[in-house]
């Protein structure tokens, strides 16, 4: 039988083989951590490699990104589909060891990590998940909602600001079922650390309210084992072990240095490592006995059938619970929400109402709130400004984790961040808000969104310099074009109450990635449309308004600026002048229309086009060309009530005849 050792060294054998194929990559933290690796998963991790969604497993994050080899041999010692050629193609194209963990590539890599701290965030998120599902599908005698969520971590990931913020929130809410190892090996790029990072990491977390076990030995497993059994005998706290390593650990000259943190050994370092670990054998082996020693199939298949046997009796209990679960884990929504979200729209358009889109929102939630219990909500401190509670809102909180609603604090990064663990352990559906000016703090963790093609839905509001006198400092103007280029994120700004709602439907039924749904501080007035207009919405741009035959003229507006559009088409047309108001509420899903119906709404022989919008104006040139005009914002605001600002630069009538008057004129 292996020792524990054997089965550790394998780690660090794969990992810095890999590394050395590759010519690229950090040795350093797999070789350190392997040891804890090896404890974790061998006797503590409930997971099945034959099916790595099931969804009572423990979830496992290594928020330390770089050190992804560590994850990767570890998938593939204990069976998971990652075969020994997939460690040899390590960083390469398209293979399923990409340089850090990503989401999608790879059996058993439950997020995306690499920017540092957004992998503990995510396991934050988790362990929010966990603790709701438990609160609103267990019953006694069926705990079918029980795992933990465990994260390795390193000193960049603390120090980096997002661990404050997730951190304080866990405590406050005892997410007792959240486990962290704190790798500190004091050693980052830059060499060590004691020079840039003197905190009293313990200290820190007791503050927060977690459990701390201090000063364990990395290296020996009966230590790890224990303070592993103490932090789960904790349902009150969750526990962060704090573990002194070595990284680097085998390699004679670079281990407990920066040299091994970034960078391969080389092959004369990594044969010294292979005789100071007695590692015998060539790159790329790992003997029989080992593999079986790892292999967690049968474990892991056991763990799946009792559960699925809990699961059977609860669904001959709770048939109704069972079925309830089963779809939201699926991520589908109800059956009939189609149909009752598209009568609602139909409502809207009829009511015809002149309201803030903010305010819009919060009605569209109030009629699909009660239709979608699997919403988790949630506001940056400003759920009376973003108008996010809904009369169904429950807020969560560490005695009564049953709620729908977080209230995140001043935390607009970390609200992020968790929103897409939500999202990623299933059976959520999540929403956070913050003002658009601030999804600056959180724009990172809107990116990883979009990058693991995650259902989260960011809710921006005070759009524009019509946020009036709280001045630049608030008023969003080149946030709108960063979420519109960045790929695989639909943003929507709606023009009134019925564009604001067809935005609520086509997020929440995107299964394929993010959406940021951005509306207005100030009243917009309601837009008359036929059916075949109101349908058109959901493709993105649409012919609002137009004159008979051939336009002279597109204008092309979203949010705010349709109305003012609108009204300058009535005046032109007033004047002889055949106008054409397109809303373009979403550019991406435009932009994803068959050519046929973008010809349709954008004619290519009409070149004389303004785009009217109060952000950065350079976006809109793909839209008007080089020959058109655009009314946009090319500096930042001013501090004054909306509507001198809008008189300032530009968004006025009188400013949209101008400027159609020269263009047409030409």
């Amino acid at each position: 039988m292996p020792s524990r050792k054997d089965l550790a060294n394998a780690i660090r054998a794969l990992s810095m083989d890999a590394v050395q194929k590759a010519n690229s990559g950090h040795p350093g933290a797999p070789m350190g951590m392997a040891d804890i690796a090896e404890v974790l998963w061998n006797d503590f991790l409930k997971h099945n490699p034959a099916n790595p969604q099931w969804a009572n497993r423990d979830r496992f994050v290594l928020s330390n990104g770089h050190g992804s080899m560590l994850q990767y041999s570890l998938l593939h010692l204990s069976g998971y589909d990652v075969s020994i050629d997939d460690l040899k193609n390590f960083r390469q194209l398209h293979s399923k060891t990409p340089g850090h963990p990503e989401f999608g590539y790879t059996p058993g890599i439950e997020t995306t990590t690499g920017p540092l701290g957004q992998g503990i965030a995510n396991a934050v998120g988790f362990a929010i998940a966990e603790k709701a599902l438990a609160a609103q599908f267990n019953r006694p005698g069926f705990e079918i909602v029980d795992h933990y969520t465990y994260a390795f971590l390193g000193d960049g990931c603390l120090m980096e600001g997002i661990s404050h913020e997730v951190c304080s929130l866990a405590g406050t809410l005892g997410l007792g079922k959240l486990i962290f190892f704190y790798d500190d090996n004091g050693i980052s790029i830059d060499g060590e650390v004691e020079g840039w990072f003197t905190d009293n990491t313990p200290k820190r977390f007791e503050s927060y309210g977690w459990q701390v076990i201090p000063d364990v030995d990395g290296h020996d497993p009966d230590a790890v084992r224990a303070a592993i059994e103490a932090a789960r005998a904790n349902t009150e706290q969750p526990t962060l072990i704090c573990c002194k390593t070595i990284i680097g650990f085998g390699s004679p000259n670079k281990q407990g240095k920066e040299s091994c943190h970034g960078a391969p050994l080389g092959e004369d370092e990594v044969a010294l490592a292979r005789q100071a670990l007695g590692w015998s054998h060539p790159p790329f082996v790992i003997p029989d006995e080992i593999y079986a020693a790892w292999n967690a199939h049968d474990r892991g298949a056991a763990a799946q059938q009792a559960w699925e046997e809990l699961f059977a009796a609860y669904e001959r209990a709770e048939p109704e619970l069972a079925a309830e679960f089963k779809r939201r884990m699926a991520g589908e929504l109800p059956a009939d929400f189609a149909e009752k979200a598209d009568a609602y729209i139909r409502e809207c358009q009829a009511k015809g109402e002149t309201v803030a889109t903010r305010k819009a929102s919060q009605n569209t939630l109030n009629a699909f709130g009660p239709m979608l219990p699997e919403l988790m909500g949630g506001s940056a401190d400003l759920a009376g400004s973003n108008l996010t509670l809904w009369s169904g809102a429950k807020g969560l909180s560490r005695d009564d984790a049953s709620g729908n609603y977080i209230y995140y604090g001043v935390r607009e990064f970390g609200m992020a961040a968790i929103m897409n663990g939500i999202a990623l352990h299933g059976g959520f559906v999540p929403y956070g808000a913050t003002f658009l000016v601030f999804m600056e703090y959180a724009r990172n963790a809107v990116r990883m969104a979009a990058l693991m093609k995650q259902r989260a839905i960011f809710v921006f509001t005070h759009d524009s310099i019509g946020l009036g006198e709280d001045g630049p400092t608030h008023q969003p103007v080149e946030q709108l074009a960063s979420l519109r280029t960045t790929p695989n994120m639909n943003t929507w700004r709606p023009a009134d109450a019925v564009e604001s709602a067809v935005a609520w439907k086509a997020a929440l039924e995107r299964r394929d990635g993010p959406s940021a749904l951005v509306f207005s501080r100030q009243g917009l007035a309601h837009q008359e449309r036929s059916d075949a207009q109101l349908a058109d919405i959901a493709r993105g741009g649409y012919v609002l308004s137009d004159s008979d035959g051939t336009p002279d003229l597109i204008l092309i507006a979203t949010g705010s600026e349709v109305a003012l559009a609108q009204e300058a088409a009535e005046r032109l047309r007033a004047q002889g002048r055949a106008v054409r108001v397109v809303s373009m509420p979403s550019t991406e899903v435009f932009d994803a229309q068959p050519a046929e119906y973008k010809q349709r709404v954008l004619p290519l022989e009409v070149t004389n086009r303004i785009a009217i919008e109060a952000a950065a104006a350079d976006f809109w040139y793909k839209y008007v060309g080089l020959d058109g005009r655009i009314i946009g914002m090319t500096t930042f605001g001013e501090s004054a009530p909306a509507g001198e600002l809008f008189r300032e630069f530009g968004f006025t009538v009188e400013n949209v005849l101008d400027v159609a008057a020269e263009l047409l004129d030409d």
